[in-house]
């Protein structure tokens, strides 16, 4: 086993979380929702720079996935890639906590709702379960699609990060309204832990929803990127 790898997914999805998770706790009233979207964007592709050649830099379940449906990983690496996302995405999570709790005045995860993903009464335009489930599943899907296509050998080469970043940065300015946005349910379990109330039980939607979002991205690049004779 590859213990780097691993260990460089860990360190990614804490940044992922830290940067992304972290603007909207601590700098949301001052940056809004434009902010929180570039901080996600800019956390994925500046990591994409820093550890795409050691690990792939995947940061997220839902891209793992898509990603190993895609042929794009081996199949030994998919379990361990899953556990060190969701370690790096509570480890993320925890220091937002730490700084959080440690700031002017009183500081509740529980009612602030910690940046966590949620539909119906969570969802910060009241979207419903269905409307969630939509945008979580099609947001996933293009972004796996993004990247599957920016990182096939064929397209430019060095330029798949700042795709990858410019597109998850867009994917935020649509969803955050919805669902506060998820499609990485690493991003979304790390968060709820420390919520610690309706997140956790609205925390399938954001494993489902993603997951299946990525594996018909992937589905959806292969069909359209094969070449002749293939």
């Amino acid at each position: 086993m590859d213990f780097r790898k691993y260990t460089a997914e860990l360190i990614g999805t804490f940044w992922l979380v830290l940067g992304g998770c972290g603007s909207a706790v601590l700098a949301g009233q001052v940056i809004g929702v434009p902010g929180i979207a570039l901080a996600f964007g800019l956390t994925v592709m500046t990591m994409a720079y820093a550890i795409g050649h050691i690990s792939g830099c995947h940061l997220n379940p839902a891209v793992s996935l898509g990603l190993l449906v895609g042929g794009r990983m081996e199949k030994k690496d998919f379990l361990p890639y899953i556990v060190a996302q969701v370690v790096g995405a509570i480890l993320g999570a925890l220091v937002i906590y730490l700084i959080a709790s440690n700031g002017k005045g009183s500081f509740s995860a529980a009612l602030s709702g910690f940046a966590s993903n949620g539909f119906g009464d969570h969802s910060p335009a009241k979207y419903k379960l269905v409307a969630a489930l939509i945008t979580e599943v099609v947001m996933t899907a293009v972004f796996i699609f993004i990247i599957l296509g920016s990182t096939d050998k064929r397209a430019p080469a060095g330029f798949a990060p700042i795709a990858i970043g410019l597109g998850l940065t867009l994917i935020h300015l649509i969803s955050i309204p919805v669902t506060n946005t998820s499609v990485n349910p690493a991003r979304s379990t790390g968060v709820a832990l420390f919520q610690h109330g309706w997140a956790l039980k609205q925390l399938w939607l954001f494993w489902v929803a993603p997951l299946a979002g990525g594996a018909l991205g992937a589905v959806c690049y292969g069909f359209i990127a094969k070449t002749k004779g293939e």
